[in-house]
């Protein structure tokens, strides 16, 4: 109508006559595709005469409806890689859900098939892109720990060095300062950070690491500081951020711009950047905060499409490239409501009798060309129609093609009268083989541990605290002492109990050691002082300064209080005081290690042993079972002069203070019954525990009794408590 001509007068193409199954689909899908005013003719098609719709229609129509994504991908993949198993054949997913394409992309790489994607990849989520997205990000927020190691660990980055030397230094920076609390904001503040570590100790990590920032901070000086300015050109911003990323691609063998630039998605960023720096003059200043969120949208938009190197019989295809193109297969995917056909967009200008009046299309005239896009998509021979029941959790509704199909179908009877069709659309055999592609032939969930090292493995010293872990959690002791495996902390952490343990301990017995039994007139000054001195460079993290300092004042006066409190002619003995005991043992001498946070020597001579707690104190069933023995063995040591400088006493009180910094602040928890006697028992039931473990045959089981397992397991993973726990694994 539009370019004026009879439609009678439109021939068809040559040698485009269809076949007899082409014109029965044709029927079919014409009548399947009815407009809505006009459904009222299905109810006929039961009782006609000329059928259009017949067996002969569906032949090779088939619909494996999946629970999740996840399987559908998968059963997609299985259906492509079958393509294969005939010479020649091709196939093909149409599907405008960009997210099932990667999915079924990453799916055939287990056969090591590459598949073509019409799409493309943006230049966003290729390994430049994501160098130059990280690059800026890291900057512009202050080098945090996260965004840097993503940041350093990419494979373009070497600063100037071998890339595996970096990855090198850059683990040892990690483990050094980067795991745990937050150190302070920027590249300076990662400085004090590295700074701090024990030169002893960490010599080499620590002269490494202050290598490795210093270096950071040169390349990134001129980036960084434009990022800082309220208002910066963006072409400044561009032509340092790409300097940045450059410099911080630069090995020891080629130069940053040889190693970024290369390859198809390098190309493709360079073909962007010669367009920013043609194009940004124009633009007014940004704020230099701005501009990573800037560049993300920027890079969003260009598509590296791959020029080589994927399968020539296999194809993904948007709903648009589909209309000219043709596969032996098709399989049309993630046919659900709002993707297939997609939600006409929201039009905040424009109303629709607005839209009518200027001549523009309404918005649902996109669901009638992604009618046309199915239909046409129908046509094939062999086509699959796939969906997922739950996207990210959520139930879905299948597509409106797909309900009218199968509507088409059961009027028609074909449902009833032939079983084979039934079977195809509810999906054939597909999902279950899927299920069995990754299921093992036989499902057996590993045994208990129960690892058995011999005597001269075994550990011949152990500390109050690991004896506890040897009477709950064998396992731990085997995993720390024999095969001296020690947990890392999180990235980016919060700030954890054992680091601000280790904090007010030190603070705390600063403050005994110079104070002594008189305490000075300001007290509450000086403590504060020495506990500035003991938080040390630690107080330049965020988390620290915000949650552990505020806590700590209530603490100190809490604890200064308590102190005047304590009866009269009660001596503080020894802080954090050193002990050991030699235990004999069949295996050999045993040496039981500790450190008592505070001993104190009552008015009669006697000895209470306290012990600050920051987390949860055990109760006193507990230590009076023996199963919290780090009191009643202190205790036995000190009982013996096992502590170096602290004359040997009798026992007399066993205390926790714990120290929390909330409300209240402390309180005090004593073990009840007599503290000789639990020290007596306690040191008994070691010597037991010690013959024991001198025997080769016992082993070190994972978690012996779960109604006793610790509370925190650094080494439940490795002991695999979840796998066997849960498969009914028990005692040997």
């Amino acid at each position: 109508a539009r370019i004026g001509i009879d439609r009678n007068r439109v021939a068809d193409w040559p040698g485009s006559e269809p076949g007899p199954a082409a014109r029965a689909r044709a029927r079919f899908v014409a009548e399947a595709m009815r407009p809505a005013e006009r459904t009222d003719a299905w109810r006929r098609l039961a009782v006609e005469d000329g059928k259009s719709v017949t067996p002969e229609s569906v032949a090779g129509l088939r619909r494996v409806v999946c629970p999740t994504p996840r399987e559908e991908a998968a059963v997609i993949a299985l259906l492509l890689r079958e393509v294969l198993e005939e010479p020649g054949r091709t196939g093909a997913l149409i599907t405008p859900d960009r997210a099932l394409a990667r999915r079924v992309a990453a799916e055939l790489r287990r056969w090591g098939i590459e598949i073509d994607d019409s799409a493309g990849q943006p230049l966003g989520s290729t390994p430049v892109g994501a160098f130059l997205r990280l690059s800026a990000r890291a900057a512009a927020e202050g080098f945090a720990p996260v965004t840097l190691l993503a940041l350093l660990k990419h494979p373009l980055a070497a600063a100037g060095q071998a890339p595996a030397r970096l990855r090198a230094r850059v683990r040892a920076l990690e483990r050094a300062v980067l795991r745990g609390p937050r150190p302070a904001p920027g590249l300076a503040g990662l400085r004090r950070a590295v700074e701090s570590l024990d030169e002893k100790k960490m010599a080499k990590e620590r002269a490494d690491a202050l290598a490795l920032v210093d270096d950071l901070a040169a390349r990134a000086a001129g980036f960084s500081a434009l990022l800082a300015e309220r208002r910066a050109g963006l072409a400044d911003l561009i032509a340092a951020h790409l300097g940045f990323a450059e410099a911080l691609a630069e090995s020891d063998e080629n130069s940053g711009a040889a190693r970024l630039w290369r390859g198809e998605d390098g190309e493709s960023a360079a073909a962007l950047a010669a367009e920013l720096h043609r194009s940004a003059g124009g633009l007014p200043p940004v704020a230099g905060a701005d501009y990573p969120a800037l560049f993300e949208a920027l890079i969003a938009g260009p598509v590296v499409r791959p020029r080589w190197g994927r399968h020539p019989r296999l194809f993904i295809w948007g709903p648009l490239e589909a209309r000219l193109l043709h596969a032996d297969r098709l399989i049309l995917g993630s046919l659900n409501e709002g993707v297939w056909p997609a939600d006409p967009p929201p039009d905040p200008w424009l109303s629709r009798p607005m839209r009518s009046r200027f001549g523009l299309p309404l918005p649902e005239r996109r669901i009638g060309l992604s009618a046309h896009d199915f239909a046409q998509a129908l046509g094939a021979r062999d086509v699959v129609l796939t969906r997922a029941e739950r996207v990210e959790g959520a139930p879905t509704v299948p597509s409106r093609w797909l309900l009218r199909l199968e509507t088409t179908m059961r009027a028609a009877g074909l449902f009833a009268t032939d079983p084979a069709i039934r079977e195809a659309w509810d999906g054939g055999p597909w999902q279950a083989w899927q299920d069995r592609l990754d299921r093992p032939e036989r499902i057996a969930p590993c045994p208990r541990p129960a690892p058995r090292p011999p005597l001269a493995a075994r550990p011949r010293r152990l500390s109050v605290t690991a004896i506890g872990t040897l009477m709950r959690n064998p396992y731990g002791v085997y995993a720390r002492h024999v095969l001296d495996l020690r947990p890392l902390d999180p990235i980016d952490a919060d700030p954890g109990a054992a680091e601000r343990g280790g904090i007010l301990h030190a603070a705390l017995a600063a403050y005994l050691d110079e104070a002594g039994d008189v305490p000075p007139e300001d007290a509450h000054a000086r403590l504060l002082a020495l506990g500035e001195e003991a938080f040390g460079a630690t107080l330049d993290r965020p988390g620290v300064r915000a949650f552990w300092w505020p806590r700590f004042e209530r603490i100190a006066a809490w604890f200064l209080a308590k102190q005047a409190e304590l009866e009269l002619g009660r001596q503080v003995a020894a802080v954090e005081a050193e002990g050991r005991l030699e235990i004999a043992a069949p295996g050999g001498s045993f040496r039981l290690t500790a450190r008592a946070d505070r001993i104190d020597r009552l008015p009669d001579g006697r000895l209470a042993v306290i012990d600050y707690k920051t987390g949860q104190a055990p109760s006193a069933p507990q230590v009076e079972a023996g199963l919290e023995p780090q009191l009643p063995l202190e205790a036995a040591i000190a009982r013996q002069g096992g502590f170096a400088g602290l004359a040997a006493g009798e026992p007399a009180a066993l205390a926790y203070w714990r120290l929390t910094g909330g409300d209240p602040a402390g309180e005090v928890r004593e073990v009840r019954g007599d503290a000789a006697a639990l020290a007596e028992a306690a040191l008994a039931g070691l010597g037991d525990l010690i013959a024991a473990f001198d025997d080769p045959a016992t082993p070190y089981h994972a978690v012996p009794d779960p109604a006793r397992a610790p509370r925190f397991d650094d080494y439940a993973h490795l002991a695999r408590i979840a796998e066997w726990s849960a498969g009914g694994g028990g005692e040997e």
